[in-house]
């Protein structure tokens, strides 16, 4: 007979598994038992009982539970966080400054150093020298590292005082019959032997035993009448299920005991057991206490593979105590712990095991329940609060001087040794407010080319124009003459001043508009022109004729007889008062009444009409 590997004939007809071996009736085949998860698992206190569960095993929510729930997470976040803060302002540093201040690295700069609202009074000082606030780029950095430091400590803090808060305080004190009485609980023990036997090998469940079995005082009575019992079967093997709703529990040892036989085709055995006792308050379906295991070996120092199976009975043995938790409403609840595992009979090699099956007398797996309860005292439980509001400020102050005080001494340390940093903030002002004059001066530039038009910034730089001893400007090309503003009032007015704004860009202008004061002189010495009449008080309070018909004949034969101009006289202070330019005014006239008659002259000459107009007077 061929058997599968990792299993041996026992007679001529069957195989059986090595010891620590179980068999998988899917893939006919033997498989070496290895519990996953932790030998015994204990409830930390009262735990929620979920309606709904959740596929945990799909996700590994045990890792990132064990992560989050610590301060680690914070301190760890707020160290990245300030690295990355410290790192980006080092590099900046290595970034040109520049002379413009245009530049995007200094714009960022500037905005750095306007965030130093920690140490702007404590910068660098000469001795006596007055304390003022001083901003610079060195100070932004160190005081958004210390905010960050700071609410990340604080982040922290706030955990450690959420989470940790209050302490859980336990007394215990002595238990009378009352107070054990009004523990009802509901509980449930499910024991699942390891192997592939099923339910109907099962003996011997029905009867619980109380008391002490090696003296006299014993008692068995049916287990029905404690607890419904059942048995299951499962993908592990039989697990035995005992239910009590509502129950009293004996306050003596409880032994509960059963039986796994052989059948024909199926002997009895086992490689552990798994075990998982429950108790809640009945009524109460959202907490519970509990305590969970596997056991698979015969030894707690040795790991060694072992089958079960034997007369000698496997015992485990449970202990329940009750708690009151005051914290909760004064819920009371039996918690189940597991106190030992011992061994009945056994076998670790495959000779042992396979005499063993050929052996009737040994045809079965004996399991007692053993349970006691410790009725003598009662744990009652209660949280304390240990963090006030008066510790939680202190702790928050603390953290704010620490953040401070750090970045505070590399602040210093950095302005002792390297003393271009002191004064890096006047660097940066004088960049900034040359880069600002600059742009109020482009935004005047601007004001002055759309009030005033673009002659008045390029023409008037570029083109020459000659201006009489009154301020008039001779120019006639392309444009209109408009009468200027002249600065100042009417006695402190300046003819020999003219003042131009620079251009970075000089454009050709397509019309020429000038302002200027017309007087009643001819215009251009050059061209023969017909002469309006005028007043004196016109020649500062009106406009003349935009443009002029100029005559296109030439008297170039009587240039020569030309009167020059008359001269400018001014007092001493370079401005001139009324009388000035009343003076001025009458030797314009005169002048003027000199050209007429050359003019008349010379129209006769060429026999041109001459216009009879009579000479303006001077009021």
């Amino acid at each position: 007979m061929q058997c599968p590997t990792h299993a041996f004939i026992f007679n001529a007809t069957q195989c059986a598994c090595n010891p620590g071996y179980l068999f998988n009736s899917s893939s006919t085949s033997c498989s070496l038992f290895a519990a996953t998860g932790p030998a015994v698992e204990l409830s930390s206190g009262v735990d929620y009982d979920p309606a709904i569960p959740f596929p945990e095993a799909i996700f590994s929510f045990d890792s990132i539970k064990k992560f989050t729930q610590s301060q680690a997470v914070f301190l760890e976040a707020t160290l990245v966080l300030l690295l990355c803060w410290l790192g980006f302002c080092l590099l900046l540093r290595l970034s040109p400054l520049g002379s413009d201040g245009v530049s995007p690295w200094f714009r960022i700069r500037w905005w750095i150093s306007r965030l130093d609202i920690s140490f702007s009074t404590r910068h660098w000082l000469h001795d006596q020298k007055p304390l003022v606030k001083r901003k610079t780029e060195l100070g932004g950095a160190f005081s958004i590292a210390s905010w960050i430091l700071f609410i990340g400590l604080f982040a922290a803090l706030l955990y450690q005082t959420i989470s940790k808060r209050s302490v859980e305080v336990h007394n215990v004190r002595a238990a009378n019959a009352p107070d054990l009485a009004s523990f009802l609980n509901d509980l449930e023990f499910n024991i699942t032997t390891i192997s592939s036997m099923s339910c109907a090998q099962l003996r011997g469940l029905g009867t619980v035993v109380t008391g002490n079995p090696i003296v006299m005082d014993r008692r068995a009575v049916p287990l029905s009448t404690f607890a419904n019992y059942s048995c299951l079967n499962t993908t592990l093997g039989p697990t035995i299920t005992i239910q009590c709703n509502n129950c009293r529990l004996i306050r003596d040892f409880t032994y509960i005991t059963w039986q796994f036989v052989d059948l024909p085709n199926s002997p009895a055995t086992a490689v552990g057991f798994q075990f998982n006792l429950t108790a809640k308050k009945h009524g109460d379906k959202k907490r519970l206490s509990f305590v969970s295991g596997t056991l698979k070996n015969a030894s707690d120092f040795d790991d060694k593979p072992v089958t079960y199976r034997g007369v000698m009975p496997n015992i485990l043995k449970f202990n329940l105590f009750p708690r009151i938790y005051r914290n909760l409403h004064d819920l009371k609840i039996i918690q189940p712990l597991f106190h030992e595992f011992l061994p009945g009979s056994y076998y670790g090699e495959v000779s042992q095991l396979q005499s063993s099956l050929r052996s009737s007398s040994e045809g079965l797996i004996n399991t007692t329940l053993f349970i006691n309860f410790l009725s003598s005292y009662i744990v009652e439980i209660d949280s304390q609060n240990i963090l006030g509001p008066v510790s939680f400020l202190a702790d928050l102050g603390g953290l704010y001087c620490i953040s401070i005080g750090i970045f505070f001494f590399l602040l210093v340390q950095c302005e002792y040794r390297i003393k271009r940093l002191r004064h890096e903030d006047t660097v940066m002002k004088n960049i900034r407010n040359r880069r600002k004059a600059q742009e109020r001066w482009e935004r005047l530039r601007k004001y002055v080319r759309y009030t005033w038009g673009s002659s008045s910034m390029d023409d008037m730089r570029t083109e020459p124009s000659d201006v009489n001893c009154m301020g008039v400007m001779k120019k006639s090309q392309n444009g209109s003459a408009q009468r200027r503003k002249l600065p100042g009032t009417i006695d402190s007015v300046s003819f020999n001043k003219k003042t131009t704004l620079p251009n970075e860009k000089k454009t050709e202008p397509k019309h020429v508009v000038t302002q200027e004061v017309e007087s009643c002189m001819n215009e251009n010495q050059d061209e023969g022109s017909s002469f309006p009449k005028c007043k004196p008080e016109d020649l500062l309070h009106e406009n003349i004729e935009d443009r002029r018909r100029h005559d296109e004949s030439t008297i170039s034969s009587h240039h020569a007889d030309l009167p020059p101009l008359p001269s400018c006289e001014f007092g001493d202070s370079g401005e001139i008062s009324m009388n000035d330019i009343q003076k001025n005014l009458q030797k314009l006239y005169e002048y003027n009444v000199v050209l007429r008659e050359k003019l008349k002259v010379a129209l006769s000459t060429n026999h041109v009409p001459a216009v009879n107009e009579s000479p303006s007077t001077v009021r």
